[in-house]
């Protein structure tokens, strides 16, 4: 498995509830940029439209030798799941209000993009810096530990 892109932010502004595999539908110069890892997922999200999860947002750079065959770098994109799955997704978004969000894109072993996507709930303001106090505890510990030895 080979990580294209991830998503740091992500973690930081939400709470993550669960985690989908999807394929994403790409032309043949996109996934040849994908492959030089020239993605970006930092201000990307999904939404489910109908019977169909399309990602928003998600910049893949043009390929250099693409020349005509080359698409919009900033368009939405068809994400691949099985219909239970989009089903289940429905149900979160609708129903409950969680928001869908891509955690990192990697190639698998037989060559094939895959985006990892969360199911998440927004944290609040003061979510963030409780988590970042916790952190930085954590890290000022194990400081300690270290000099102790």
């Amino acid at each position: 498995m080979k990580l294209v892109a991830s998503n740091k932010k992500a973690r930081h502004d939400f709470f993550i509830e669960e985690t989908y595999e999807a394929g994403i539908a790409l032309t043949g110069t996109e996934i040849k940029s994908v492959r030089q890892g020239r993605v970006s997922l930092k201000e990307s999200y999904a939404k489910v439209e109908g019977e169909e999860v399309i990602i928003y947002g998600m910049n893949i750079s043009p390929y250099e030798q693409g020349n005509r065959f080359n698409v919009e770098p900033v368009r939405p994109r068809k994400l691949l799941l099985h219909k239970r799955e989009i089903r289940k997704l429905i149900g979160y978004t609708t129903l409950k209000g969680l928001t869908l969000v891509p955690l990192r894109m990697y190639i698998n072993d037989r060559g094939r993009a895959k985006v990892e996507l969360a199911v998440a709930r927004g944290k609040k303001e003061y979510d963030k810096r409780h988590d970042i106090a916790k952190r930085d505890a954590d890290r000022r510990m194990q400081q300690a530990v270290r000099r102790n030895r």
